[in-house]
């Protein structure tokens, strides 16, 4: 696979869902976008709040910009603020340094996408994620530190 297509971003959502419903977590939101940070697909299950869709595009859009999952992107939060308001500046306040925003890589680790949720506790966001990518067979990586 080259590139995320619909269908295959429209299987992630799904096996997100699913994979939320599976733990009883509350309603999520998922977003997919490609390797250039464009949205693909998104979804909002009922009851998920106002901003979701805006921090779950955020998680993925911040994974993109800089090549590592979200995670990573909380840890650089914590030690380097500074660096992470700057990136807010200059991505119009497009980053959201919290666990969630998965990087989706093909078999060959390259970067095809990612996937960002948000509606529960950042960890159970990021685990639907990893979840949803690897059941389609596809590498994730959320930036887990080691």
């Amino acid at each position: 696979m080259s590139a995320l297509t619909l269908k295959v971003a429209v299987n992630l959502v799904n096996e997100a869902i699913t994979a939320g419903r599976a733990i009883s977590a509350a309603p999520l939101t998922i977003a997919v976008l490609d390797a250039g940070g464009h949205l693909i697909a998104l979804q909002r299950e009922d009851g998920a709040s106002l901003l979701r869709p805006y921090v779950a595009i955020g998680k993925a859009w911040g994974a993109i910009a800089l090549g590592k999952g979200s995670r990573l992107l909380a840890l650089d939060a914590q030690q380097r603020p500074a660096f992470i308001a700057a990136l807010n500046s200059l991505g119009q306040g497009s980053v959201v340094p919290a666990p969630g925003g998965v990087l989706v890589r093909d078999q060959e680790g390259k970067v095809l996408g990612a996937v960002g949720i948000s509606g529960d506790l950042s960890d159970v966001d990021e685990q639907c994620a990893i979840t949803a990518i690897e059941a389609l067979g596809l590498r994730a990586d959320a930036g887990v530190v080691a």
